[in-house]
């Protein structure tokens, strides 16, 4: 969205923000690709860099509603992202200056680990229940302790 506003006139970004927005509301993907089509040929008179832009994001930008829609807000959403990247800020202003760039990457690092750890044991962002119907393979249990 960053992006697309700063193709749009100061004074045009919240008529911008709302006709981008507009393609988010829709039920069925098809229907936000055609919404994300019509608001891109609207904006294409006034802004023809905004229209080539919206023309090349289309893909990448509706990509999450290849998926079932249960998961849609869980996808589209930076949340977790950003959460991790506070966390990462906080812990590395207590140690203020690191001694090199390994001490870096070694607490960074660390905390990748561990958020890895969290979200795939304790606290699952998606179940995998249901993502299973998104494949064809039986769900399989693998066993806490190799063998």
């Amino acid at each position: 969205m960053r992006n697309a506003l700063a193709h749009a006139g100061k004074t045009l970004r919240r008529m911008v923000s709302a006709a981008i927005g507009a393609v988010f509301v829709q039920d069925t993907a098809e229907a936000a690709r055609t919404q994300w089509r019509t608001v891109a040929d609207q904006l294409r008179g006034k802004f023809p860099k905004l229209g080539t832009l919206m023309d090349d994001a289309e893909h990448d930008v509706l990509a999450f509603m290849a998926f079932p829609k249960a998961h849609w807000p869980q996808i589209y959403s930076t949340n977790p992202l950003e959460r991790l990247n506070a966390e990462i800020r906080r812990r590395t202003n207590v140690v203020g200056i690191f001694p090199n760039d390994a001490a870096i990457t070694r607490l960074v690092g660390a905390m990748m680990l561990e958020q890895n750890d969290e979200w795939s044991l304790n606290r699952r962002y998606k179940q995998r229940e249901g993502l299973q119907s998104l494949c064809d393979t039986a769900l399989t249990r693998l066993s806490a302790v190799a063998r």
